[in-house]
C-alpha cells in the first residue's frame, strides 16, 4: 500500500460504486478510510457472490477500508459518527437524495463545524438547494447513460446501446477523486477544507464533450456506428482469411501512407483526392473499408499481425473476457477477505522510484461487515 496519504482519515457514508471508488483510491494511497454501513450493509455487497461468495462490485471497490456498522437514524448512532467526523480529514458521502443532510449530516454545515474537515458529496444529476433539475431522482449508471446522451451514440446503427461497465459511476468516482486530492493539497496552504461537489451526469456530460460540440457547432452529432469510429477511417473490425477479427485504426497520414504502401499495396491512394486525407476517407468509407477487408481478408491472423506490426499500424484483437484474464498486459494483486485470498487487478498507478524500482502494491483485506469496532 502507498503511504502517500499515511495519516489521512477518511469517513464514507457510502453504498454502491461512486463514493466506494473514491474511498477505495484513497486506501491505496494509504489513507485510514472507516466505511459507515448500515446494519444491512452496503447493498453493493449483495449484487452477485461470485468472489469466493462476495460481490464482485464490492472486492473491486473496498479493499483495505475498515467496516463499521451505523444506523444514522439512531440519535446514539448519529452522534457516534459525528465524532468520528470530528477526527477526520474527509468525509465522503452518495447517499439517495437529500438523505445524509436529512440525518443531520450536511456538508456545509459540517465544514462550519470542523473548518479543516473536506466534504464530498457525489450525487445523480445535482443537488436540490443549487436548483439542479432532476435533483430528487434517483440515478444510476445505466439511467445516466442513458440520460447523457451516451446510449445515443453507443451501440450498433439498429439501436442503441449501453457500455459494459459502470462508466458513470466510474467517471463520477475519479471526477470526485481528482477534486478530493485537489482540495486536500490546497489545504495544506490554507488549513482550511473545502467542499467536492461531483454528479454523475455531470461527469458523462463532460466525456460527451465532442460529440455535444460536433452538434452544436456543425449539426453533425455521431451516429451508431457499432465497432467503427464516425469521424475516422479506416477505423473498424476486419476480419482475416482464418476468421479472427482485428480492429484497425489509422488515425495519421502517416499511418496511412504506411497501411497504402505495406498493406493494401495501393501507394496511389496516398496522393489521391478521394482517398489522401480523413475526411474524404470517411466520405468514401465503403470504398475504403471494402478495400481494407479485401487486402486483410488474404492473409491467416499470424501473418497479418506481422504484417502490421512491421508497418507500425495500430491494431487490437476483440478479446473476450476469457482471453483479457490471460493478456500478458494484465497485472494483478493479491488481497486478504473473508472468502479467503483473491487476486483482483492491480491499480493503474504504479510508482518509479529515483533508482529505477517499481514500488510494489499491497492491499489489506477487503472487510467483512461491521468487523471494526470503534470506540468513539
Amino acid at each position: 500500500m502507498s503511504q502517500s496519504l499515511k495519516g489521512i482519515t477518511v469517513v464514507a457514508l457510502e453504498q454502491a460504486v461512486a463514493a466506494p471508488y473514491v474511498s477505495g483510491r484513497l486506501a491505496r494511497m494509504g489513507a485510514t478510510v472507516i466505511k459507515i454501513e448500515r446494519p444491512e450493509g452496503d447493498f453493493a455487497r449483495y449484487y452477485d457472490s461470485a468472489v469466493a461468495g462476495q460481490s464482485s462490485y464490492f472486492v473491486w471497490l473496498n479493499a483495505g477500508k475498515q467496516s463499521l456498522v451505523l444506523d444514522i437514524k439512531k440519535p446514539e448512532d448519529a452522534k457516534r459518527l459525528h465524532a468520528l467526523i470530528a477526527g477526520a480529514d474527509i468525509f465522503i458521502q452518495n447517499l439517495a437524495p437529500g438523505a445524509a443532510s436529512r440525518a443531520g449530516f450536511d456538508s456545509l454545515a459540517l465544514r462550519r463545524s470542523y473548518p479543516s474537515l473536506i466534504t464530498c458529496d457525489i450525487s445523480g444529476y445535482g443537488e436540490d438547494d443549487e436548483g439542479a433539475a432532476g435533483a430528487k431522482r434517483k440515478a444510476y449508471d445505466l439511467l445516466v447513460q442513458a440520460e447523457s446522451g451516451l446510449a445515443s451514440i453507443t451501440g450498433s446503427p439498429e439501436a442503441p446501446g449501453r457500455v459494459g461497465v459502470s462508466v458513470c459511476d466510474v467517471g463520477a468516482g475519479m471526477h470526485a477523486l481528482i477534486g478530493v486530492l485537489e482540495a486536500l493539497y490546497e489545504r495544506t496552504h490554507t488549513g482550511i477544507g473545502k467542499g467536492v461537489k461531483v454528479s454523475l451526469f455531470d461527469g458523462m456530460a463532460d466525456w460527451m464533450t465532442v460529440p455535444l460540440l460536433l452538434h452544436d457547432y456543425a449539426a453533425s452529432a455521431p451516429s451508431r456506428v457499432g465497432l467503427a469510429h464516425p469521424g475516422i477511417a479506416p477505423y473498424g473490425v476486419f476480419a482475416s482469411s482464418d476468421g479472427a477479427q482485428v480492429l484497425l485504426s489509422i488515425q495519421n497520414a502517416r499511418e496511412w501512407r504506411s497501411l497504402c504502401e505495406n498493406i493494401l499495396l495501393r501507394p496511389d491512394w496516398v496522393t489521391d483526392e478521394n482517398y489522401s486525407t480523413n475526411e474524404a476517407r470517411v466520405r468514401n468509407r465503403h470504398n475504403v473499408d471494402s478495400e481494407v477487408q479485401r487486402c486483410l481478408g488474404k492473409m491467416p491472423r499470424a501473418q497479418l499481425i506481422q504484417r502490421l506490426q512491421n508497418a507500425d499500424i495500430a491494431f487490437g484483437e476483440i478479446n473476450s473476457v476469457s482471453q483479457l484474464s490471460e493478456h500478458p498486459n494484465l497485472r494483478r494483486i493479491s488481497v486478504d477477505s473473508p472468502g479467503g485470498e483473491l487476486t483482483i487487478v492491480a491499480s493503474p498507478i504504479r510508482f518509479q522510484n529515483n533508482n529505477g524500482e517499481i514500488e510494489p502494491e499491497m492491499l489489506e483485506k477487503i472487510p467483512a461487515l461491521g468487523e471494526n469496532f470503534l470506540d468513539v
